[in-house]
């Protein structure tokens, strides 16, 4: 018996830092390192201690939109997809790992009945890191925009679900009672002293601690940043998109929602004059045509160093989400020394911690922004 294992949904975003970089680091402390993930790249070939790969991709294209496709129909998503869970529990059987470090489970890939099972019936630990709600909801992976706290005895018992629109969509009536108490039956099928959850902030620890999941001891780890990277770092930013020497508010995310506070952005555009300039990053094509003029619309940018750019040139970040379970593009704002306005009682404040932050319950943004400005420009 050997080995740690992590699981993942994709290969995409933050995979690298938080998963993959750790994955490197266990190997080179010599420890015998495996990463698994539903979708993205494709894996390397190299073969771990065990004789098989070091990486595994579960799924296909076909499999994922298979497995999507019943998900809206019947919202179940996380009981279907058994052909890739049962290839991935034949490389976990056949590398016999004493740790098992689940991540997000959701996402059209696995089983999770068949995997909780096969954990249950082993006698390796579990580390779970939550990067959202969905493992004690019976359907969202956040609910705070919403203001449902059906979660906290059990969803759709008492009124019909009110996100059943949002991720992961369905068309039909939902099946939160029944995904709701199959979680609750299965998520906590292996003892306390064998599985510990991780989240990422306080924030999220203290609802985790208010779910069925209760019983587990829970350690807050927030998200690592790269801060090779993520550094002051000057460039000609301003000069290209026409800023010059106003007053530039950034706002960095990808989807931009109005649970991302889009809204809010596009508010604010009309109540700040022309010493003011907001920058939106991560924007689609059609959002940027929809923009009011005084907003400069950017598309998401694959490059970490021309973020870490965009974060030094601004005079603010401002994130205005109450759903953001740590918030990386605060953290990472931050370590570029760029101020930052979060949401009171969010997640958002213990990403900015340690930098110069304004946290704001955000009723009237503008407010909030022109006593930033007055600071920060006039003092």
């Amino acid at each position: 018996m050997g080995g740690y294992v992590q699981i993942h949904s994709d290969s995409y975003s933050w995979f690298k830092p938080i998963i993959y970089d750790r994955h490197l680091a266990l190997l080179a402390d010599g420890v015998d390192s495996y990463v698994a993930w539903g979708r993205g790249r494709e894996p390397g070939d190299a073969l771990g201690a065990s004789g098989r790969p070091r990486e595994l991709k579960m799924s296909t294209k076909m499999g994922l939109w298979r497995d999507a496709a019943l998900s809206r129909l019947d919202d179940r998503d996380g009981f279907h997809s058994k052909g890739e869970t049962k290839r991935l529990l034949a490389w976990l059987d056949a590398i016999d790992p004493d740790t098992v470090h689940l991540h997000q489970l959701h996402g059209y890939y696995m089983n999770v009945e068949m995997l909780f099972e096969w954990l249950a019936a082993r006698k390796c630990r579990v580390i779970w890191t939550l990067h959202d709600c969905w493992a004690f909801t019976g359907h969202c992976s956040h609910f705070t925009y919403a203001k449902c706290e059906q979660w906290r005895s059990c969803c759709s018992c008492e009124k019909p679900c009110p996100q059943l629109r949002e991720y992961p969509k369905t068309i039909g009536r939902g099946a939160c009672k029944g995904n709701f108490e199959d979680k609750k039956r299965l998520f906590t099928m292996i003892s306390p002293e064998r599985m510990t959850i991780y989240t990422p902030s306080r924030w999220l620890a203290n609802l985790v601690d208010e779910s069925f999941l209760s019983k587990y001891p829970v350690e807050v780890h927030h998200n690592p940043i790269d801060r090779t990277v993520f550094k002051p770092t000057p460039s000609d930013f301003r000069e290209r998109y026409g800023i010059g020497n106003r007053f530039m508010i950034l706002g960095v995310a990808s989807p931009w929602t109005e649970r991302k506070g889009l809204g809010d952005f596009i508010r604010l555009a009309g109540e700040l004059d022309e010493r003011y300039a907001i920058v939106l990053v991560g924007l689609s094509k059609k959002q940027i045509k929809e923009l009011p003029k005084q907003i400069v619309g950017i598309g998401r940018t694959g490059s970490p160093k021309e973020l870490a750019e965009i974060y030094t040139a601004a005079d603010l970040f401002v994130n205005p989400s109450i759903e953001e379970t740590y918030s990386m593009t605060t953290a990472e704002a931050a370590a570029c020394g760029t101020p930052v306005v979060v949401r009171e009682g969010s997640a958002c404040v213990e990403a900015a911690e340690g930098s110069e932050r304004v946290v704001s319950d955000l009723g009237d943004l503008g407010i909030a922004i022109k006593k930033c400005y007055k600071n920060m420009r006039c003092s």
